[in-house]
């Protein structure tokens, strides 16, 4: 497994695994039997609905000896609605008391609405307490991110944003390698949108290295020194995902795949109106059902 170090110094698996969609009562089982295949950095958010169910994969994994509590690099994303200082400390404490935790290797605020100041004060509070290892933000344009940097003490650890070979964000990475802050992908397989999975170039790749498109796809995005999320409720699937470094794509099928590049989402601009409008609705909608 590749390792990279965080500009805290903190080191986390390239590699991880993803529970977002996954339905509720396959994800507990989902994340055990990816740790049992050899993934560590296992990735959740407030908003999925999952922590719990991911936090008792984690703990059959740890109580059947597989693992160890340090050897895992466990994610979790702080919300819209929860943004505010005081919202988002307790939302901290929620997510380390509902997945059994003492601490989380990495808390992200997962989108960038709201109070994303009072949230990152809250963040960093809880860091310098020791409940997070590392902290960052989620689909942060470059900009946001630049800003974030020049006017917060302790810069983001990560960026999570959409990366796959319809979205290289080729720009993005140069500004995030200046600046220090590593880029996490989701959606590496762009949930097949594109027909991805079925690209005649990926394809030919995968045919020389004996490879799947899934697999070209990830050692992609580790030779781009990206940290990329999986995801897979098949033990199969799985492995396959993970079974990634026992080979390297050449230069010459790296500008290939650079070719693809369609630059823009696979899913939607986060500063689109309409997906504002969208977001905003949603977070009214949900404030509403838990009054």
């Amino acid at each position: 497994m590749n390792i990279i170090k965080l500009n805290n110094g903190v080191e986390m698996p390239q590699l991880g695994f993803g529970v977002y969609q996954i339905p509720l009562e396959e994800t507990a089982e989902a994340v055990y039997q990816a740790i049992k295949v050899g993934y560590r950095l296992i990735d959740t958010a407030a908003i999925y609905g999952n922590e719990k169910e991911t936090g008792q994969g984690v703990k059959r994994a740890i109580e059947e000896g597989i693992v160890t509590r340090k050897e895992l690099f466990i994610t979790s994303k702080l919300f819209i609605l929860q943004t505010p200082e005081e919202k988002a400390m307790k939302t901290i404490e929620h997510s380390l008391s509902i997945m059994g935790l003492d601490y989380l290797d990495l808390y992200l605020i997962h989108q960038p609405y709201g109070d994303v100041y009072g949230a990152w004060r809250a963040l960093m509070t809880a860091q310098k307490e020791g409940k997070l290892r590392a902290i960052g933000i989620s689909n942060f344009k470059s900009s946001k991110m630049i800003e974030f940097v020049g006017l917060n003490e302790v810069k983001p650890q990560i960026n999570q944003i959409e990366v796959n070979p319809w979205n290289q964000r080729i720009e993005d990475q140069e500004w995030h390698e200046k600046y220090d802050v590593q880029i996490e992908a989701w959606a590496p397989f762009s949930e097949g949108r594109h027909e991805l999975f079925q690209n005649q170039e990926l394809a030919e790749i995968g045919k020389k290295y004996n490879k799947t498109v899934g697999q070209v796809v990830l050692r992609w995005l580790m030779q781009r020194n990206i940290i990329a999320l999986a995801k897979s409720v098949r033990p199969e699937r799985m492995a396959e995902n993970f079974n990634i470094f026992d080979f390297e794509l050449s230069e010459e099928d790296m500008k290939k795949i650079a070719q693809l590049d369609k630059k823009e989402s696979a899913f939607f601009d986060h500063d689109d109106p309409q997906q504002v409008e969208w977001f905003m609705k949603r977070m009214l909608d949900t404030e509403k059902s838990n009054i």
